[in-house]
């Protein structure tokens, strides 16, 4: 609502701004006060063409317009410096004002001026007239020197390349082996944000080009407050199965930043252990906005509306098992009497990294296993299943009304989807809360066995979003849906297009691995 407010300020006080501007520019000082109007008598004055007024209907486009249309009103009053057009772009409604009731005058709609003095200066050129060329040059008023060449080029760079990041196309690198073997460690990736539909953005004051965090000072990079509510444009595709996709953390809302890793306040709560790997100085907690929460990257395995479960390792989606991914990789255990030929492993892809190595446990697909019993016939590769991590370590935390789930052997759940009405009871309502609560912004207590959503005694809820279930491919070696549960609609960020990048383990001493390049991102 303050960003509402704040949006609404700054409208009411521009139109009072312009007033005198259009004064001073020979038109009707109430039409600055008529909504469209003002804009359609604005780019009169600016000289730009009538239908400049339209763009600004837009998204995103009409932020571009806007400032042109900003830099070009001060300009028609003469004002020609940088600071000049810097005001008017940080904050349109001041540089009215100063103008407006100060002793400029209106000079001309500044486009149209520009052009003609150009065309001056290309006519003495032409005609090899150094005299007149000379003069307009010296008198050039829309001559910029070198170092504002410099400062504005810079500007505009950073300008557009945050737009893209922010709009249509973001960068990112996979920094852990949760993916293997489709996404590696060291895979950097082009995101679009276009095709699941581009999130507007929430937290209005950052850094540009940094999502969360400022390098060396090692602070949040930017302001929770003003925000704007959750709002998506028309999207080019849904979500599908199989899709990796890029999204915010669910669970990242307050999370404790180390050098390592971050640890979120549920890490801390389902393993209260963890408090003594965070140092003291990293103890403060950063409470973030949806569109702060880190970035993760899994695949999605469950749509909403669906009913999955996992058995012996098989996911299945409304009790039909799936295809899985070909390198689907899970824990094992090698034993090698005469040793491993690690260099072997690493032609074939094998994180020799991951897990624990030294004790002879990888993460292995299909194909890996065969490979590796191909070594010698001493060798034995046998599967691990993961131990219990303990009492309501897996999501939905609650081993009193949904005891005995596995990361091999989990559910049922039901994965909701918008508009849908799910019952509740005390036996479910786990399942639900946090997406009741948290994700749609409702209070939920339950009191004298009965729950009650925002006040209101209820055996049922309909839900306002769709509601996904991400897996990591390295599926003992991920932590995913299993863990921290649901990912809300307005938390998903964009699908990856290509890997344009890849070193091993990020760091190109390693070795880049020149084969993936330019290779596709959603390959199962």
């Amino acid at each position: 609502m303050s960003i509402l407010i704040f949006i609404l300020v700054f409208y009411v006080l521009l139109s009072i701004s312009l007033m005198n501007l259009f004064k001073k520019a020979g038109k009707n000082p109430i039409d600055a006060l008529i909504p469209g109007k003002n804009f359609y008598v604005w780019t009169q004055i600016i000289g730009q063409p009538k239908y400049w007024a339209l763009w600004l209907l837009f998204p995103i486009v009409n932020i571009f317009i806007f400032v042109g249309m900003c830099v070009d009103m001060v300009r028609s009053f003469g004002k020609y410096d940088f600071w000049h057009s810097a005001l008017s772009v940080v904050y349109a409604p001041l540089a009215f004002f100063k103008i407006g009731y100060g002793k400029e005058n209106y000079v001309g709609p500044t486009v149209i001026l520009e052009h003609e003095y150009k065309d001056k200066i290309t006519e003495a050129i032409t005609k090899k007239d150094d005299y007149n060329f000379k003069k307009l040059d010296q008198a050039n008023p829309y001559k910029k020197g070198g170092v504002r060449e410099w400062f504005e080029s810079i500007f505009f760079a950073v300008f557009a390349a945050a737009f893209i990041r922010m709009f249509l196309i973001e960068a990112y690198v996979i920094p852990t082996s949760s993916m293997e073997g489709s996404l590696l460690v060291g895979d950097y990736l082009f995101v679009s944000k276009a095709h699941y539909g581009i999130r507007m953005p929430m937290t209005v004051l950052q850094l540009p080009l940094l999502h969360n965090r400022i390098p060396i000072l090692d602070k949040e990079s930017y302001l929770k407050s003003p925000s704007l509510p959750y709002f998506r444009l028309p999207k080019i595709q849904d979500v599908e199965r199989f899709d990796p996709v890029v999204f915010n953390y669910p669970e990242g809302d307050s999370v404790f930043v180390t050098p390592q890793r971050n640890f979120t306040i549920h890490d801390i709560r389902r393993s209260p252990g963890l408090i003594m790997r965070i140092p003291p100085e990293n103890q403060e907690m950063a409470v973030r906005p949806i569109d702060k929460k880190d970035h993760y990257i899994k695949r999605c395995i469950g749509l909403p509306g669906d009913n999955l479960k996992i058995v012996n390792r098989q996911v299945f989606i409304n009790d039909k098992a799936i295809e899985n991914p070909k390198n689907l990789q899970y824990t094992y255990k090698v034993v090698a009497p005469n040793g491993l030929n690690m260099s072997r492993l690493n032609e074939w892809g094998i994180n020799i990294n991951d897990v624990n190595p030294a004790e002879g446990i990888f993460s292995l697909s299909d194909e890996n296993v065969a490979r590796v019993r191909s070594l010698s016939p001493d060798i034995s590769v046998s599967i691990m299943s993961p131990d219990n991590p303990g009492r309501d370590y897996l999501f939905p935390h609650d081993d009193a009304n949904f005891f005995g789930w596995t990361i091999d052997n989990y559910g049922p759940i039901h994965i909701p989807k918008k508009g849908e009405t799910v019952d509740l009871n005390l036996k479910n309502i786990a399942m639900y809360q946090l997406a009741i609560r948290v994700y749609e912004n409702n209070t939920l207590e339950i009191k004298d066995d009965k729950i009650f959503i925002n006040g209101t005694n209820v055996t049922n809820y309909t839900f306002k979003q769709d509601y996904y279930w991400m897996m990591g491919d390295n599926r003992h070696n991920s932590e995913d849906s299993r863990i921290w549960g649901f990912v809300p609609e307005d938390h998903i960020v964009g699908k990856p297009l290509f890997i344009w990048y890849s070193t091993k383990n990020c760091n190109w001493r390693e070795g880049i691995r020149w084969d993936r390049i330019l290779s596709g991102a959603t390959k199962m």
